[in-house]
């Protein structure tokens, strides 16, 4: 052996001593031989690599001084140097924690140097496994923390999502009630300035005439805001109910338009229509189907300054309608094409912005689009304009809810579809 070997003999008998010293010296056993008197307090202080043991001491007998290191937790690979007859004790020794036993007849440099080299293996590998257990049972304690920290985090998590479930609960009967109570006094202000512009009730000037056309286009516009965060609190809430009825598609578009052709008007911006539908009865929500080209239409007006507006009304495969609304716009980036379908969301989020509005519009006809198991599609270019696709079946199911069809997803770089998307062939003019 080349390494060299700390090894104590603790042995009364001088000559067995000796013997074990010159066996282990013709061995070639390169080694620091210690104190023999005081077996433990040497094995205390010093770490040694193997000790030979005889059996039988003066003062105790090596079953007792193994079990007293062992009980200190001193480890250290234990040769009993035994008498003839004594292959039982030994047995006995071996239990109690002795690695090895040895006749003192049988020592010789060879057999000396092959126990050692195996008790000295058998030793080296206890102490690796009992790292590697040590370290298993380090990771399982750790593991068992980490568990239990999120299991912690966990009930938090299930904590604050419930709070944040009773909150947004909340804020959806605010909103709702809000809307109620906020539609109450609007109606009456848009009423009696109805009332107040009819000619047969009262003769006024060009400015009063001015003054309260503006209070009623106001409170139009008010009212349509108050309305946009009732349906937005009812589809929320899920209590938002289409009422589908069998009625000409093209009437309901022409309505639509019609009301919003004022406003285009106004920037003037040509709005136009075309309908190729070979069979304009459709059956679903007339009052959510124009709901959803207002918003469309007020928005491609409202961020249109210059150019045209078409909207476009088509007949697809499988029994279903494709209703278009282009514009000729500031556009949409298409970082943006998640975003402005996300309630409250707008594109510009100051204050100080230059479009107002709620930021429910899109969300809304994403949610009712959804509702009648339909499509949306968006096209849009910065700079040139935005087109807003609706796929809609003919004849809508009412058991279909916005909670049956996953939230719109975005597909590339161009196209935002609700469900089964496609590239659109729209290019804006």
């Amino acid at each position: 052996m080349e390494e060299t070997l700390r090894i104590l003999v603790v042995d009364d008998d001088q000559v067995d001593w000796m013997a074990v010293h010159r066996a282990l010296t013709k061995a070639g056993v390169q080694m620091e031989l210690g104190d023999r008197n005081d077996a433990f307090s040497a094995l205390s202080t010093i770490p040694y690599d193997c000790v030979f043991l005889n059996y039988r001491l003066l003062d105790q007998d090596g079953l007792t001084l193994i079990q007293q290191l062992r009980s200190s937790g001193i480890k250290v690979p234990l040769v009993i140097l035994t008498g003839q007859g004594d292959e039982q004790i030994a047995v006995q020794l071996i239990k109690a924690g002795a690695t090895d036993y040895l006749s003192k007849s049988r020592i010789s440099p060879e057999t000396l140097t092959q126990v050692l080299r195996s008790v000295i293996r058998i030793y080296r590998a206890e102490m690796q496994v009992a790292l590697v257990n040590q370290q298993l049972r380090e990771s399982h304690e750790q593991l068992i923390r980490k568990n239990q920290e999120l299991e912690r985090q966990q009930q938090h998590i299930q904590m604050q999502n419930f709070k944040l479930l009773e909150a947004s609960q909340l804020k959806s009967h605010f909103l709702a009630t809000m809307s109620h109570e906020l539609r109450t006094p609007m109606n009456a202000i848009i009423g009696f300035s109805q009332i107040l512009l009819r000619p047969k009730f009262a003769q006024l000037t060009h400015q009063q005439a001015d003054m309260i056309e503006r209070i009623l286009n106001n409170g139009k516009h008010l009212l349509m805001l108050v309305n946009e965060v009732l349906d937005f609190s009812k589809l929320e809430a899920g209590r938002l109910d289409l009422k589908a009825e069998r009625f000409d598609v093209s009437n309901v578009i022409n309505l639509a338009v019609g009301e919003m052709r004022s406003l285009a008007d106004a920037k003037n911006l040509p709005l136009l229509v075309q309908t190729d539908l070979q069979n304009t009865l459709v059956f679903n929500d007339p009052v959510r189907i124009k709901q959803i080209l207002i918003n469309l239409l007020s928005n491609a007006i409202k961020f249109t300054e210059s150019g045209e507006i078409w909207v476009e009304v088509k007949e697809l495969p499988a029994n279903r309608v494709a209703i278009i609304v282009r514009d000729t716009g500031i556009g949409i980036a298409p970082r943006d094409f998640k975003r402005i379908f996300e309630a409250f969301r707008q594109v510009d989020q100051t204050i100080t912005r230059k479009y107002p509005g709620t930021g429910l519009g899109l969300a809304i006809i994403d949610s009712l689009v959804r509702m009648m198991g339909g499509k949306i599609f968006l096209d849009s270019r910065l700079g040139i304009g935005s087109m807003f696709k609706i796929e809609l079946p003919r004849q809508i199911t009412l058991s279909t809810g916005a909670a049956d069809t996953p939230p719109s997803q975005l597909d590339g770089d161009k196209v935002f579809s609700a469900k089964n998307p496609h590239h659109s062939s729209y290019q804006a003019r």
